[in-house]
């Protein structure tokens, strides 16, 4: 059975679980704008011991958190430009994501989405991230509190009921007037602690991928991600699909291509292929033509990831070129390749490379192995210890190993996430409070701090209405 049923099974008993705690004990439940709030004294004796002790450990990560919180907002800031930078000039990659930029991420989101960049999202992983990612940024706040002598009113979760019935949060409430009368610096630290936890946080876990992938996953072939591909003048094309054309263009040759399968194009004394999905990709083209070549790959069909040749393991693509150096041009190899029921053996005669007569090739390429999108980068940062182009193979059990990898992985881009997004300068988040002392701090003036406050706040919901506009534009 797949484990999204269990998951499923497990989301279900979650929730009448989570409705009949929450109607035992409703009377700690309190409306707070769209959020209901739970709140308890959860924590607070861990709370106050850390906090009591460690005073000068504690006053020396305050500076360091501080100055993590003004590198986090810098690259909140410059985050949001790309963003905007995508939504508006980048259409092409709008339309392949297509998800309102302001969905909240919540399990089934990849899955629902198609969100192939992105691992499965599932609802153990989110409670678990929850457990994580929110428990210890709020903890962090309330140390902090502690060792400032902020009081601390209560701890707690909060959900929005109208969107999914479970917490999606934590909190630590601190009394707003012992807040203000604590100095700046004071302040600083408390706000910025919390996304200094999810630094720690991502750092942690990123050490805990890495362990458990080189002892979960062992190599075991590559993957390849296109075939070998040329660029060729339009107008020099001379036959398409068996008939002859002369000084094409580029919507002429658009035109001659067929809506599925791929179409044969000859220039000169080669012929190569490509598709209409291909061609409709270089709308400016400057009169060239991305197309591939009609090699051995292609003409057998060879599907992405191959273990082995004439039985020898492949697991890295120097291995690969290593392996093919051995044989000439028009000689015959046994490619072992990873299905989905399996492995399948396949023999293909290889030919002589374009540029080399004298040198065999398979002509396969990893040219677009490069990130198309903000998601895929962040997936391939926290994913770099692993080397390109290699297929790993699951040392225990393939599903346990691939549930762990994208659960540590899912802590880690939450967390980071957490840390970026929770630094911008905007009112709702610990940023926006930073920002409005730091403009106090600097200006001494509580109106000018003010101002500029509002001023953020109001800049980042227009930027969210340009973006949501262009996300519509460029989507439908």
């Amino acid at each position: 059975m797949s484990f999204i049923v269990y998951d499923l099974i497990f989301l279900v008993l979650f929730l009448i679980f989570f409705s009949v705690f929450l109607y035992t004990r409703r009377k700690n439940l309190k409306k707070d704008g769209l959020l209901f709030l739970y709140r308890s004294k959860w924590g607070i004796n861990l709370i106050n011991s850390i906090g009591k002790k460690n005073k000068k450990t504690l006053k020396f990560l305050s500076y360091v958190s501080i100055i993590c919180g003004y590198l986090l907002m810098i690259g909140a800031l410059y985050l949001v430009y790309g963003v905007v930078k995508i939504y508006i000039f980048e259409p092409a990659i709008v339309r392949a994501v297509k998800v309102f930029p302001l969905i909240p991420l919540f399990p089934y989101l990849p899955q629902v989405f198609n969100l192939k960049f992105l691992p499965p999202f599932y609802f153990t992983y989110w409670i678990i991230i929850i457990a994580v990612v929110a428990i210890t940024h709020e903890m962090a706040h309330g140390i902090l509190m502690r060792r400032y002598n902020v009081k601390i009113k209560s701890t707690g979760f909060a959900f929005f009921p109208y969107f999914f019935p479970v917490f999606p949060a934590a909190f630590v409430e601190q009394d707003e007037k012992s807040m203000e009368k604590s100095t700046k610096f004071h302040q600083l630290s408390i706000l910025s602690a919390g996304t200094f936890a999810n630094l720690i946080t991502t750092f942690v876990f990123l050490v805990i991928l890495i362990g458990f992938f080189s002892l979960a996953f062992a190599p075991a072939g590559i993957v390849y991600d296109t075939y070998a591909t040329a660029a060729i003048p339009i107008s020099g094309i001379s036959m398409v699909n068996g008939m002859n054309v002369s000084n094409l263009s580029y919507n002429q040759l658009l035109s001659s291509t067929t809506s599925s399968g791929f179409t044969n194009i000859t220039l000169g004394n080669m012929t190569y292929l490509t598709t209409k999905s291909t061609l409709e990709s270089q709308a400016n083209n400057n009169g060239f033509a991305i197309v591939y070549y009609n090699s051995p790959a292609i003409k057998d069909n060879l599907s992405s990831i191959i273990t082995e040749i004439n039985g020898v393991n492949v697991n890295s693509v120097q291995k690969l070129q290593t392996e093919l150096s051995k044989y000439k041009p028009g000689e015959n190899i046994t490619i072992t390749e990873l299905i989905d029921n399996g492995t399948l053996n396949k023999l293909v005669t290889l030919e002589p490379r374009p540029d080399n007569q004298n040198v065999s090739w398979l002509g396969i390429g990893f040219f677009s192995n490069q990130p198309s999108n903000f998601g895929q980068e962040v997936v391939g940062w926290f994913s770099s210890f692993r080397a390109p182009n290699v297929y790993y193979q699951p040392l225990l059990s393939s599903d346990i190993n691939t549930f762990i990898y994208n659960l540590l992985l899912w802590v880690i881009i939450i967390s980071i996430s957490v840390a970026f997004i929770n630094m911008l300068p905007v009112g709702i988040f610990d940023g926006g409070r930073f920002f409005y002392l730091t403009v106090l701090g600097i200006t001494g003036n509580e109106n000018i701090a003010k101002k500029a406050f509002k001023f953020t706040t109001y800049l980042f919901l227009f930027i969210l209405l340009v973006v949501v506009i262009f996300w519509f534009i460029n989507t439908y």
